[in-house]
């Protein structure tokens, strides 16, 4: 008789899946599904004007909050997983119900989500775990805060502690900007996120973007990325949601992904596994490379948008799979991944007004074709009653492009925005200077 325990164990089908969320990174999701040989169907709940462009992907037309509605349609269509894309409906507890509910969902539940929806909770959790971090204050007024910059005497900074879209953080370059960002936040300017603010130590170093996937057990990081954050040229203007992406940065090292691996990762996930959280889900890492190691900004709960696009194209047809055996607490029995020579570079456009007040309506037209080498990922579009394609929100879309160097890939993507035109268009010329060369990004700019 042969013996069985070599044999590696096989995941279930997988056929069917939905995706929750109507962003650039959803559409980026259900591309990258779409490339595995057994997915047949994938629905995104609601859904954007994209969605249906990329063959095989049907809109299910139901708000994200709609948890009743959201579980009939996925038990009656099938659906063999879901995957939660936005922060907000991870926070609200939604992965919980639906696996209540008989689904295989992969995202983490209210609790783990707090990693996201609460930086005060995840503070303290960095802290007992041990994991790098700022040094931080968490005060419950004004006054409490102004009490904080007396006492340290320098600029810190200043975080909604709740969901403010990516735009809740102000690094100021002084005591009196930093007591504007406090005056703002307690104010309501982040919606709901006005109760608690937390006041950091500003670190100095590279920012880069690291995504864990997990099972609850075991982990697997994605190439890394980098985003950004701010509104204009030069990192200059508001923060946003983010302007571009690209990867994978070699801002980082093999050596520091390791210790990032060690030092904060596992630390975190082995945290979490002692407050009694199943995370099944993504990790996302918002990393300063200080001169003392990798440190801890922020942790998020959900791919990141827009590296999610950048990172997609590179990654190989497993990635559902992979993501399927997260989902089902199974990652060691998940085929390998396999990555795209090369690289990936993604710009977001934007429509005026964003990221405060953006101009929504305006007719979209799109002259470029995706190609082999640059794909269009729709955020904040949608089909108007006329079956018009409309922007709907202020990232309208991304231009992703890959190449073996950035060069290429960046000067890919440019040109396909030049084919783009809605009332409004902005972007910015300067994603990815960190890696291009001084020549390109003078011409981008001029």
């Amino acid at each position: 008789m042969k013996s069985t325990n070599n044999i590696k164990k096989s995941l279930p089908a997988l056929k069917k899946i939905c995706i929750i969320g109507n962003g650039g990174r959803e559409n980026a999701l259900a591309w990258a599904f779409k490339k595995a040989k057994t997915v047949e169907e994938v629905f995104v709940i609601p859904g954007n004007g994209g969605t249906k462009e990329i063959n095989g992907c049907e809109v299910i037309d139901i708000i994200e909050t709609n948890v009743e509605k959201i579980l009939k349609s996925c038990l009656s269509n099938a659906i063999d997983l879901v995957v939660i894309g936005p922060e907000a409906p991870l926070a609200s507890g939604l992965a919980d119900k639906l696996r209540k509910g008989g689904l295989t969902v992969f995202g983490p539940g209210a609790t783990g989500a707090q990693l996201e929806s609460s930086k005060e909770w995840a503070k303290e959790l960095m802290r007992t775990a041990g994991v790098p971090t700022a040094n931080y204050w968490s005060v419950t007024n004004i006054q409490e805060a102004l009490a904080v910059l007396k006492k340290v005497k320098k600029p810190l900074v200043v975080k909604a502690n709740g969901l403010a879209a990516g735009k809740g953080v102000t690094v100021p370059d002084s005591l009196e900007t930093t007591k504007d960002a406090i005056q703002k936040v307690f104010e309501g300017h982040f919606g709901n996120s006005r109760d608690t603010v937390i006041l950091e130590e500003i670190l100095e170093g590279p920012e880069v973007s690291i995504f864990a996937l997990c099972d609850g057990e075991e982990i697997i990081i994605l190439p890394p990325a980098q985003d950004h954050k701010r509104l204009k040229d030069g990192d200059k203007g508001p923060n946003t949601g983010g302007m571009g992406a690209y990867a994978p940065t070699p801002v980082i090292t093999a050596n520091q992904l390791k210790e990032v691996n060690d030092t904060i990762l596992r630390p975190t996930l082995k945290a979490l596994k002692t407050r009694g959280i199943n995370y099944r889900g993504v990790i996302y890492a918002g990393l300063m490379l200080t001169s003392s190691g990798p440190y801890v900004i922020e942790f998020n709960c959900r791919f990141g948008d827009p590296e999610c696009q950048a990172l997609m194209p590179l990654l190989g047809p497993e990635i559902a799979e992979i993501i399927y055996a997260c989902a089902l607490g199974r990652l060691g029995e998940a085929p390998k991944l396999s990555l795209q020579t090369g690289c990936s570079a993604c710009v977001v456009a934007a429509t005026s007004g964003y990221p405060e007040n953006p101009r929504k309506g305006d007719h979209l037209r799109i002259k470029r074709k995706e190609t082999e080498v640059m794909q269009i990922f729709h955020a904040g579009t949608k089909i108007d009653l006329q079956g018009n394609l409309i922007t709907s929100g202020g990232r309208v879309l991304s231009v992703v492009a890959q190449a073996e160097d950035f060069d290429n890939a960046f000067s890919i993507a440019y040109e396909g925005m030049k084919e783009i035109d809605f009332k409004g268009m902005f972007y910015r010329k300067d994603i990815g200077y960190q890696v291009r060369k001084q020549s390109t990004q003078i011409k981008e700019n001029k």
